[in-house]
């Protein structure tokens, strides 16, 4: 077959020698030797080496010099004071179903509340119970992977015998995991900190407030409050336009007694915390918004 080849070459053999230039740079550099005569005889082997150079330097042309490195995933863990086995009594909560927990001392006023999920969207309803029939706080929250995104949230019981409700309001094959127990002091701490840590932003009724981060922040507290005018508002993290990851609706009637304190986890760029006072124009709120 090499001979049948070389004869279609009628007036040149082309040959090829490979030049080093540098150690690690070859370059291959094109020679044609004429035939003295027409019928003379082609050296075939001299035309297969000259093929096979140019098969090994085109092989070497695909060839990475620099080693792979293996990818490195940029989701944030979550802290270990927030992990749902640490905090307290866990429950598994099937969808349209609820639990609660009783917190009957009157001298601690920190609830710590957690819900995840095994990666699926969680639709749940928080509700503090004071009494038999009073709820002064409600909390809707949502989240698109609740094992990504877990709802977090601190809630104040007013130095009173209470009860938390965890309700998934979420359809029957959309499981929860939940749990809350009264913060520890260096929980309760963070929040008192991000009052003294700023001023807040001032937001009136029926106005919108937004707050970028970019891709080094692993996880955003939020923080609601009102001089005891009552707190109706929502703060949703947002990836992308008006593409909401997490949510959560509040409304209480005493925003001091009962502030709205939540943490987002924040993996990735691009990630906005977007705050709507949904109350009338003469029920303001402050804002406090920071990188835990």
């Amino acid at each position: 077959q090499w001979r049948t080849l070389a004869r279609k070459v009628n007036t040149h053999l082309l040959c090829l020698h490979r030049v080093e230039s540098k150690p690690k740079a070859q370059s291959i550099r094109f020679v044609i030797f004429p035939r003295t005569h027409p019928h003379q005889p082609i050296i075939t082997m001299k035309f297969v080496a000259g093929l096979v150079a140019l098969f090994a330097a085109s092989a070497n042309g695909f060839s990475v010099n620099t080693p792979v490195t293996s990818r490195v995933s940029t989701t944030s863990l979550q802290s270990t004071a927030w992990d749902i086995a640490s905090i307290g009594r866990s429950v598994r909560i099937e969808g349209q179903s609820r639990e609660h927990w009783e917190f009957p001392d009157p001298n601690q006023e920190i609830v710590q509340v957690c819900i995840d999920s095994n990666g699926r969207p969680v639709e749940s309803l928080i509700e503090l119970w004071i009494g038999p029939d009073w709820t002064p706080m409600k909390v809707k929250a949502y989240t698109e992977d609740g094992m990504m995104r877990p709802i977090q949230s601190l809630i104040g019981t007013r130095n009173k015998a209470a009860a938390i409700d965890i309700n998934n309001t979420g359809p029957g094959d959309f499981p929860l995991n939940a749990a809350a127990a009264y913060a520890s002091s260096q929980m309760a701490a963070q929040r008192a900190d991000l009052l003294t840590a700023n001023t807040g932003r001032y937001i009136e009724g029926g106005a919108v407030h937004s707050v970028n981060f970019d891709a080094s922040v692993d996880s955003v507290q939020v923080l609601l409050y009102t001089d005891t005018r009552q707190l109706n508002a929502q703060v949703e993290l947002l990836n992308g336009p008006n593409n909401f990851k997490q949510k959560y609706e509040v409304f209480t009637n005493n925003g001091m007694l009962n502030s709205l304190y939540v943490v987002f986890n924040t993996p990735g760029s691009g990630n906005v915390v977007r705050v709507t006072n949904l109350a009338p124009l003469e029920f303001p709120c402050k804002a406090f918004i920071a990188s835990a």
